[in-house]
C-alpha cells in the first residue's frame, strides 16, 4: 500500500468493508479507492484479485459501492430497501462469473474467472450484499455511532450491540472526545 492513499479499513464482512471505501460520509469524507489500480489493491487484499481496472469500472464498482451502502443503511434502520439500489445489487450480482470454493481448512474462498475482470470481483460483493441484507447470515446490520461515520457494519458480537464500524478509528475517537468532555467539565467544576 502507498503511503499517499489513506488505509484501507477491512473487516470480515466483505459487503460491508467494500462500503467502507468512503469513509466519514458525514464529515469530511475519505475515499479509500481514489483510482483504479487502488481498487486493484483493495480487491487483492479481500481476496478478490484482479490484473487491471479501468476508470469506467473503478465508476462501477463506485455505484455498486453506493447502491450497497443505500440497502444496508436502510436495512439497518428497518426502512423500505430503495428499489434502485436493490436493482443495482441485483444486476452486479448476476454479471460475473466467480464460483464458490472450499479450501483445505474448510473455509470459503472466491475463484474468478481465469480471465478475471472487475466485473467478476463486484458480482462476488454483490451476492456478499444480497446475503447480509436478506439476513441469511448470523448476525445484524447496524450503524456506527460516530456522528460524522454512520458506516453501515455488521455485528457479529455476541450480544449485537456494538456501537462503532472500528474501534481502532471511530470507536477511540469518541471515548476520547467523551475523556476530554469529562475532564474539561471536572476542571470548570473545580474552578
Amino acid at each position: 500500500m502507498t503511503a499517499e492513499f489513506p488505509d484501507f479499513r477491512l473487516g470480515n464482512v466483505l459487503a460491508t468493508s467494500f462500503t467502507g471505501t468512503l469513509s466519514e460520509r458525514h464529515g469530511e469524507t475519505v475515499e479509500r479507492i481514489p483510482t483504479p489500480q487502488r481498487l486493484v489493491d483493495w480487491l487483492t487484499v479481500s481476496g478478490l484479485a484482479v490484473d487491471t481496472c479501468t476508470a469506467a469500472q473503478l465508476d462501477s464498482a463506485r455505484e455498486l459501492r453506493e447502491a450497497i451502502h443505500a440497502a444496508a443503511t436502510a436495512a439497518a434502520a428497518q426502512r423500505p430497501l430503495p428499489a434502485a439500489a436493490v436493482q443495482v445489487i441485483n444486476d452486479f450480482s448476476t454479471q460475473g462469473r466467480a464460483a464458490a470454493v472450499l479450501t483445505p481448512e474448510g473455509k470459503r474462498r472466491w475463484r474468478l474467472s481465469s480471465a478475471s475482470c472487475v466485473e467478476d470481483a463486484l458480482s462476488v460483493i454483490a451476492a456478499d450484499a444480497v446475503g447480509i441484507i436478506a439476513g441469511e447470515r448470523d448476525g445484524r446490520l447496524a450503524m456506527c455511532a460516530s456522528p460524522t461515520c454512520q458506516a453501515v457494519f455488521f455485528d457479529t458480537s455476541q450480544s449485537r450491540t456494538r456501537k462503532w464500524c472500528d474501534m481502532n478509528t471511530c470507536g477511540n475517537r469518541q471515548k476520547k472526545a467523551r475523556f476530554i468532555a469529562n475532564r474539561r467539565k471536572n476542571a470548570e467544576s473545580s474552578e
